[in-house]
């Protein structure tokens, strides 16, 4: 005759199943929300401004040659105080100018016979304007012509060229971080739309380079400071 079950094993088998019931919903939550979790975009935002320069360093190398030494330097000092009279007379203070040490170069140290060049020495040194006053200093670029006309010859390829700064980077670059990073936000946001989802919370964010470059070869006074962020967002359903 078949015994009727007892009842703790009954009851047994029912707190077994109950919870294998209440693990089988947690474990299926905790992978709904892996999944939802795992879920993102990453998306780039970027933001510009144009401004202008706020340093010139403009270096003015010229260089003197000859076989007497004496003569030689003689006529590099008398290039230099042209060179330095010329600023000053643009308005340039002695703090504003510097004046490198010269560099002598004995050019038939090294060679022999017919090989020997025909000026022995070459004397040079570079007179530098450093000014935040730009304007002043791109006048007198314009009138750069007057040196070379009272016979200093500026060499035109040793950094003889202008170069146009701007310092004042981190006084835009909060605002030019928070545009970049809004524009990435929108470029997730209709994402999330276009995939019928919708944005989170951020997964992940990422600076990058902020560059500074002339806006154009025409203008290099002229200055582009532009940035890129690089944004992960959530999606949810």
């Amino acid at each position: 005759m078949r015994q009727p079950p007892n009842f703790r094993t009954v009851a047994a088998a029912f707190l077994v199943a109950l919870g294998l019931i209440g693990a089988g919903w947690t474990t299926a939550q905790g992978l709904a929300k892996l999944r939802t979790a795992d879920r993102y975009v990453t998306v780039k935002g970027s933001a510009e401004r144009i401004v202008d320069a706020d340093l010139v360093v403009w270096p003015l190398s010229q260089t003197v040659g000859g076989d007497d030494l004496a003569v030689v330097q003689a006529g590099l000092d008398a290039n230099t105080t042209t060179i330095r009279r010329f600023l000053s007379g643009a308005g340039f203070g002695d703090d504003e100018v510097v004046v490198s040490p010269p560099r002598l170069e004995d050019r038939w140290a090294y060679s022999y016979g017919d090989s020997r060049p025909p000026e022995r020495y070459r004397y040079s040194n570079t007179v530098t304007l450093r000014t935040g006053r730009v304007a002043e200093a791109m006048a007198a670029l314009r009138r750069s012509g007057e040196i070379v006309a009272q016979g200093v010859m500026l060499n035109t390829d040793d950094g003889g060229g202008p170069q146009f700064e701007f310092t004042r980077l981190n006084d835009i670059k909060p605002e030019l971080i928070a545009e970049a990073t809004a524009n990435a936000r929108v470029a997730a946001e209709q994402f999330a739309e276009d995939s019928g989802a919708r944005i989170g919370g951020i997964r992940s964010a990422n600076q990058g380079v902020i560059s500074i470059s002339d806006r154009d070869r025409g203008s290099p006074h002229v200055k582009t400071v532009r940035v890129v962020t690089t944004v992960e967002y959530f999606l949810r359903d």
